[in-house]
């Protein structure tokens, strides 16, 4: 019978001390579900009866509602994205994780270093990540001989290859320095995902020498499961009815941990047998044939990788600036963070202008820093585009040029 136990997931170079645990969950051991150090241990909710066979992983979403969903991934499903995501850079290799272990895109980083055979470097985050600090683990990956781990699993020779996976604001930061970019340069393939990365950056990537992939997935799919706005061999996708993406394959989430009723809404299951899961984003088929996610059907921002519902940055305003009268919020296009948050406020008769940082200062202790405006303005009224309801479109282009 599968068991399920928290798995505490230190910071920076520390985590790869995980590596057992996720290891023992890919052989049929106990699955895990990763947490940061220092949060509380999840408490796992009632799955209403036995668990999956074959789970090894329960990872949280990244909470878009405000309550994130816990999507059980099996063992073959994680080896199945590591497997094509070889397949598709051009075989197994050494991995840099240059993000917190937690997520599933660094849980992935460490789920392909276990399915290779190859030991991972970690970049030290202890002061936040910098590119001095990616530079020095790109270094790491080649001082000693290679030490391969005993994972029990099929894996094929590291050939020398060296990757790592990256989010836009990383990459950004990382082409504006000499040494990052330098770094960038000596890695086979560098994945970028988690938000939206604009043509411009990947241009700027490209003409800089380095060898970026897009992808797009979440926790539901193991993670990227279409690259370069390709599928990998063993994931498809097709547009739903709704014009939402929808996604299959080998590398689908079993449903949520005690949650049969959210996963009825999000899993479906064609008459010839084959599971679908239907994303929040919209997108479309370019004539060669390669998917391009358009945005998302709700007004979810996100920004850094991370996302944001608008509505409970409204409700902190609401609270926390006793001189706002009404308020709307919503996402931005920005060159480093992909999106930013940005908020439209109007004032109570007589209440003073609060500026930026007024804002930033009276939400931090109630939001999330990446949830924090990062661009303001006071108007008159909210455009409107039905009975109380705000036009965000209106609203976007307003913000867009503020700061």
């Amino acid at each position: 019978m599968t068991r399920l136990q928290p798995l505490e997931v230190p910071s920076g170079t520390a985590a790869t001390q995980v590596l057992p645990a996720l290891r023992a969950a890919l052989d049929g051991g106990p699955a895990v579900m990763p947490y940061a150090a220092g949060a509380p241990a999840p408490t796992a909710p009632d799955a209403g009866g036995p668990l999956p066979d074959g789970l090894a992983l329960v990872v949280g979403t990244s909470g878009s509602t405000g309550s994130p969903k816990l999507a059980m991934l099996t063992r073959d499903a994680l080896v199945a994205s590591a497997t094509a995501t070889h397949e598709r850079l051009g075989g197994p290799g050494r991995w840099l994780l240059p993000m917190p272990a937690h997520h599933i895109a660094g849980i992935q980083v460490l789920v392909r270093s276990i399915v290779a055979g190859t030991r991972p470097v970690v970049a030290d985050l202890s002061a936040g990540f910098t590119p001095a600090a990616f530079a020095a683990a790109t270094a790491g990956l080649e001082e000693g001989p290679d030490a391969g781990l005993d994972t029990g699993l099929d894996s094929g020779p590291d050939n020398g290859r060296r990757y790592t996976s990256v989010v836009p604001t990383q990459l950004v930061r990382l082409l504006a320095d000499e040494r990052g970019t330098e770094a960038l340069r000596r890695f086979d393939a560098v994945l970028v995902g988690g938000a939206a990365t604009t043509p411009a950056l990947l241009a700027r990537a490209r003409e800089a020498g380095v060898r970026v992939t897009t992808t797009y997935g979440m926790s539901e799919t193991a993670g990227g499961c279409v690259y370069d706005g390709l599928p990998l061999s063993c994931s498809r996708a097709r547009a739903g009815t709704d014009g939402r993406i929808q996604l299959g394959g080998d590398t689908l989430a079993t449903g949520y941990l005690g949650r049969p009723d959210l996963t009825r809404e999000a899993f479906t299951t064609d008459p010839d047998g084959t599971r679908w899961f239907t994303t929040d984003d919209v997108g479309h088929l370019d004539l060669q044939g390669r998917w391009h996610v358009d945005g998302r059907i709700d007004d979810l921002v996100t920004t850094g990788g991370l996302k944001v519902a608008p509505r409970l940055v409204e409700e902190a305003i609401g609270a926390r600036l006793p001189g706002v009268a009404e308020c709307a919020v919503v996402g931005v296009p920005d060159p480093e963070w992909g999106e930013v948050v940005a908020a439209a406020l109007v004032l109570a008769d007589g209440s003073p202008a609060p500026g930026l940082a007024d804002v930033r200062d009276a939400l931090r202790d109630t939001l999330p820093g990446h949830a924090l405006p990062r661009r303001v303005a006071v108007v008159d009224a909210l455009p409107l585009r039905g009975p109380g309801k705000p036009d965000r479109a209106a609203l976007r282009a307003l913000l867009a040029g503020t700061s």
